[in-house]
């Protein structure tokens, strides 16, 4: 367990590095969405993350 939360917060300063905080919640959005199993918060992550993806 302690290695896929080291994991998670590895890809999370990657994304915010990257993305800033708008990519911080395309993501957030993108996981709770995955483990609710609620498609409406992953399509919203998805297309913020995709989006921001597309323009830089």
């Amino acid at each position: 367990m302690p290695v896929s939360a080291l994991a998670a917060a590895a890809l999370e300063q990657l994304v915010e590095s990257r993305f800033g905080l708008l990519g911080v919640f395309g993501l957030v959005m993108l996981t709770a969405g995955y483990h609710r199993r609620n498609a409406d918060y992953a399509l919203i992550g998805g297309a913020v993350l995709a989006l921001l993806v597309m323009s830089g």
